[in-house]
């Protein structure tokens, strides 16, 4: 008898670590969300930023050669 309830006083405690462990880490991950939910990540550069990317005038043979760009880079 003694044996039955050690061992379910030491299952008890592991599940309680267990849970600690789990609320934890549900806490980090909503600090972190929180912490990144508020990043701006699309507002203007500043300094001397340049613009990398410029379109071009639409060509009826430009969408096929950009669609094989796709397959062919997987981007």
């Amino acid at each position: 008898m003694g044996k039955m309830i050690r061992a379910v006083i030491h299952t008890f405690r592991i599940i309680i670590v267990f849970v600690g462990c789990v609320l934890l880490f549900y806490y980090g991950m909503m600090w972190v969300n929180q912490e990144y939910e508020n990043y701006r990540k699309y507002e203007e550069p500043e300094g001397a930023a340049i613009k990398v990317y410029k379109t071009t005038d639409t060509d009826q043979g430009q969408w096929i050669d950009r669609l094989l760009l796709f397959y062919q880079n997987g981007e």
